[in-house]
């Protein structure tokens, strides 16, 4: 049983935990996830670490209300436990080799990218950041990133903070106006992702995304999270989740994401008494 030291609300729908998880914060590191079971009888579901402390043995993750596991793990409060919590899963991020990097986070992919501006700012690299969501109060870690990040652009689809737009299409002004990155690296929406490898390719930017693929236990033996990339079948639990965004095929991986949306409807009006 892992306790949850503290939750944070950072809108309607998003909630931090920071859980006690000595042995999982001992070996993380920027990129990899773990994946929880609210109780006994839960599903496994996957979350990305988007911070840890080794020292107070804990492990932040930020998650989206969206379906039935989600909606059982918002009923609980600081000082409750969660059966499960195995981790830390797959690799770790490696950006050694790049100089300029852009980092673009869309919507809660953001607490994705959080981890990775403040390894590279702990090697004295400074990225830019680049972050979307539908309006501000969706826009999370902003002052995080401010400390970290050389330059923070913010956008917003209704211009209610930063610029109004699409993270593409500050990434395209950006390249457009003289900025050199050697890697791009996003996370959020598989729409928000292929369209920012669509951009980039047109750029020669070497692009890496995070797959958020379906996922059952973590260990690539149950084959949910497979994707093709490359033309080669990949495991995004095992294999990644960073793949090269130019070479994944995000067309099936959006298909497939969508398999379980009516089981997952399901789920939730069984949980909230709703009548489907």
């Amino acid at each position: 049983m892992n306790k949850i030291l503290s939750r944070k609300k950072f809108s309607e729908n998003v909630n931090e935990y920071v859980i006690s998880a000595p042995d999982v914060a001992r070996r993380a590191d920027a990129g990899q996830f773990v994946i929880l079971r609210v109780d006994e009888e839960g599903e496994r579901i996957p979350f990305t670490i988007c911070d840890f402390d080794r020292e107070a043995g804990t492990v932040t993750i930020l998650v989206q209300t969206v379906g039935y596991s989600t909606m059982k793990l918002a009923t609980l409060k600081e000082g409750d436990c969660i059966a499960d919590f195995a981790g830390p899963l797959g690799k770790a991020t490696d950006l050694d080799e790049y100089e300029n990097i852009l980092l673009v986070g869309g919507g809660i992919g953001s607490a994705v990218i959080y981890p990775q501006i403040k390894k590279l700012f702990s090697k004295g690299k400074k990225a830019d950041v680049v972050t979307g969501a539908r309006n501000e109060s969706l826009l999370i870690y902003r002052n995080e990133f401010k400390t970290y990040a050389r330059n923070l652009y913010e956008m917003t689809d209704d211009g209610s903070a930063g610029e109004k737009g699409f993270v593409t299409d500050k990434i395209r002004n950006l390249l457009d106006g003289g900025e050199r990155y050697d890697c791009i690296f996003a996370v959020g929406p598989l729409p928000m992702m292929k369209a920012v490898a669509n951009l980039t390719r047109g750029y020669g930017i070497k692009t890496i995304v995070s797959m958020n693929t379906v996922m059952v236990d973590g260990t690539g033996m149950c084959g949910s999270c497979r994707l093709t990339v490359g033309n080669e079948i990949r495991y995004a639990c095992v294999d990644g989740p960073e793949f090269d965004g130019h070479l994944v095929d995000f067309d099936e991986a959006i298909a497939r994401n969508g398999f379980y949306r009516d089981e997952e409807r399901s789920h939730v009006c069984r949980l909230t008494g709703g009548v489907r």
